[in-house]
């Protein structure tokens, strides 16, 4: 993919007749670099690069997409099967055991998990895996964006991943992208003990067609389930886990919580003062019900005392 990408640069530049020092020159790199493209040697292309490729050659777009496979030649192939599939998804719905989804993730969290695993081989690679996260959280912006609902483990946010000052900035980025209704984010207390899900992390993937598919992954492994009755075992198995997570108000508590560390100090409300919570809730909203965890959808109105 990154010699086909180099082969696509170095034909519409030479159709708009420039030279690769004068390719350079307009998108701010050597011409050096515009060689190791063309060639497909050396670091490959940043996302921005891309972008400037594409617009300094008018490749309309062309560049722009075919940028993410250049890089996903950098990850497993169980992981690039996983990605093909969310990119195409309608719905993503995901369990996070360790560590922030990476849609989720900012760049210094991200460059934290990525930089340790047995899969990773050289600085230059952990490059390639950074840039490719960050670019495919672009989707999350796109007209097309998923529906994206992700249930996090405590544990995520009591992980100092990347230390202290980059988790709080997560922690922060996780409080201001819950603004978009496109995401719900809930939090799955320690409390709530064993589930189906236990060891790994889970997501769901709602395709075009109505169709789904599941993806379980571990520290150093991964596997795409596409058999339709294993898909909805683990299709129930989240819906399991959405209803035992803490409501997205109450989860929003709990990350700023964490983020003003005062949970030391706090107590986790019992299941018994969720219920009564929940209940107070509906006789304010009046009369919609819960359902999944905290999602308000209408029903019948609850009969006045």
């Amino acid at each position: 993919m990154a010699a086909l990408f180099g082969a696509r640069v170095r034909r519409l530049r030479l159709a708009a007749g420039l030279t690769q020092t004068e390719l350079g020159d307009k998108v701010h790199v050597v011409g050096t670099r515009i060689t190791q493209i063309e060639r497909a040697s050396g670091a490959k292309p940043t996302l921005e690069l891309a972008r400037a490729l594409d617009v300094a050659l008018g490749a309309d777009d062309l560049l722009v997409e075919l940028w993410p496979y250049v890089y996903r030649e950098a990850f497993p192939d169980w992981s690039r099967r996983f990605m093909a599939c969310s990119e195409r998804a309608v719905v993503i719905r995901q369990y996070a055991a360790h560590v922030v989804p990476g849609l989720l993730q900012i760049e210094p969290y991200a460059r934290a998990v990525l930089s340790v695993g047995l899969t990773l081989g050289s600085e230059e690679q952990l490059e390639e895996r950074v840039a490719v996260r960050l670019g495919r959280q672009n989707r999350l912006g796109a007209p097309d964006r998923p529906e994206l609902w992700v249930i996090l483990d405590e544990a995520v946010l009591r992980r100092p991943v990347g230390g202290q000052a980059v988790m709080r900035e997560q922690l922060e980025r996780l409080l201001e992208t819950v603004r978009d209704r496109h995401i719900t984010v809930q939090v799955l207390p320690f409390d709530q003990g064993e589930h189906d899900v236990m060891g790994g992390s889970l997501t769901v993937l709602t395709m075009p067609d109505g169709s789904e598919v599941a993806y379980t992954e571990g520290a150093h492994y991964g596997q795409l389930i596409e058999d339709p009755d294993e898909v909805r075992r683990y299709s129930l198995a989240y819906d399991r886990l959405r209803a035992d997570a803490l409501p997205p108000l109450m989860s929003l508590d709990m990350i700023r919580s964490v983020l003003e560390d005062n949970h030391r100090g706090s107590r986790l409300p019992s299941r018994t003062d969720r219920r009564h919570l929940a209940q107070e809730q509906l006789q304010q909203s009046g009369g919609w019900r819960l359902r999944g965890g905290g999602r308000r959808i209408a029903g019948e109105r609850r009969p006045r005392p």
